[in-house]
């Protein structure tokens, strides 16, 4: 009884410091302890509070991609960045934008299309997405192919220290990440290095017309190579995907162009003449939401390819093999930079498991990857990221460096990070 009534005590102390940060109204005791701070300084006050105890911070928008990643190997402060949505400034005539991260990218593109501007990315679920899980995530679409990943327009970056201090790219950066691209740094890193809080982003104007068209190709060896002609080709494309599946006999190639409706003719001309052997029709847009339906079906586990442009043939007749042993089904999209994202469904969670594992040490072995993005139910043991390289020693001592208590995502990263 009297260590319980101990712990009941800790408990409501640690609640009641939190309500004195943030507001009574902005903690909530449910199935977990739940902060929501309205400021980047009430952001700074909690992690400093839970550094000091040891207490572990999970960073959280709008929990779209929680389960991306190993789980935390410990529980703790859900720290929501709900409250903090605003876009604090758009000089549209420098084209950028610096918005908080708890700003849905829906919300984002509405108010800079008012400008005739746009952050030219489409992540997963964009009106529930927000800017802290994009940057932390560095999840993309069809159109880093064009702009480039997150990395590649991300600018600024202000984030919250595990130890409270507040660091900002390009500014009175502190000294213990002092010679860091802070914006680069944490991209892509889960929230496991310090809490964004805001961003700046480099920005690009809206097209003024849009085609998609898909090619319909005999084979999987036949879109590859048409794949790699319209890559090697003039094309000013601004997406180039491929999309099969394992009832498909066939491929499809969908290519956008943006621009001109003169400039639009030209180009689908041009590409009817290198396609002469394909079948070539005009689809609606919704082509490039494909990757987002992939999700639609809550009892497939969802991966992330990475591979040569060059291997996406051979990935796939490997995958065809693979998955053909092992009776799954399958769908997948691959861009043409290499990047795919991959269904992987079974009635036995074990045939699942073997089918992931024969898969990554295919990809492994050729120079690609396998990340696990969703995990079924049942499905044994699977680490998320697979081999980590030589990589694993610089980015622990990375971690160490700005989190030394390893309060923020423990393990949810790479090597248990």
């Amino acid at each position: 009884m009297g260590g319980s009534s101990q712990l009941a005590a800790t408990k409501t102390i640690v609640e009641d410091s939190l309500r004195a940060i943030v507001g009574p109204d902005h903690v909530s005791t449910g199935e977990h302890l739940l902060v929501a701070p309205g400021t980047e300084s009430e952001v700074a006050a909690v992690l400093r509070y839970a550094n000091e105890l040891g207490l572990c911070a999970l960073p959280h928008g709008n929990s779209t991609k929680a389960e991306w990643g190993n789980s935390p190997s410990r529980t703790g402060i859900v720290l929501s960045t709900k409250r903090m949505n605003r876009i604090l400034e758009h000089p549209w005539a420098d084209l950028t934008v610096t918005a908080e991260a708890g700003c849905t990218i829906g919300n984002l593109q509405s108010a800079l299309a008012q400008h005739g501007q746009r952050l030219a990315i489409d992540p997963l679920w964009p009106e529930r997405t927000t800017i802290g899980g994009l940057i932390s995530t560095n999840d993309s679409g069809s159109l880093r192919l064009r702009f480039g990943s997150v990395r590649d327009l991300i600018i600024g970056v202000t984030l919250a220290l595990a130890d409270g201090t507040l660091a900002s790219s390009g500014g009175n950066v502190v000294k213990n990440v002092a010679g860091y691209d802070l914006p680069k740094l944490v991209t892509g890193a889960l929230g496991t290095l310090g809490v964004i809080t805001r961003a700046v982003f480099r920005l690009h104007p809206l097209p003024q017309n849009r085609r998609t068209l898909t090619n319909v190709c005999s084979d999987i060896n036949h879109a590859q190579r048409l794949l790699l002609q319209i890559q090697d080709s003039k094309f000013a494309h601004t997406a180039l995907q491929l999309r099969t599946d394992s009832e498909a006999r066939s491929a499809e190639i969908d290519i956008l162009f943006e621009g001109t409706v003169a400039g639009l003719e030209a180009q689908e001309q041009q590409l009817r003449k290198l396609a002469s052997s394909s079948k070539i029709e005009t689809r609606s847009d919704d082509r490039w939401q494909v990757r987002e339906a992939l999700w639609s079906d809550a009892n497939s586990a969802i991966s992330k390819i990475s591979i040569l442009p060059s291997e996406i043939a051979n990935a796939v007749q490997s995958l065809q093999s693979i998955t053909a042993a092992n009776r799954c089904r399958w769908a997948a999209v691959f861009q043409a930079i290499g990047i795919g994202t991959l269904s992987l469904s079974s009635s036995d969670p074990h045939s699942l498991h073997s089918a992931l594992t024969a898969l990554r040490r295919h990809l492994e072995n050729t120079g690609g990857s396998l990340v696990l993005l969703r995990r079924v139910q049942g499905l044994p043991a699977f680490d998320s990221w697979g081999t980590t390289g030589d990589a694993q020693a610089l980015m622990s001592a990375v971690k160490q460096q700005f989190d030394p208590k390893r309060i923020l995502n423990p393990g949810r990263f790479v090597g248990g990070i």
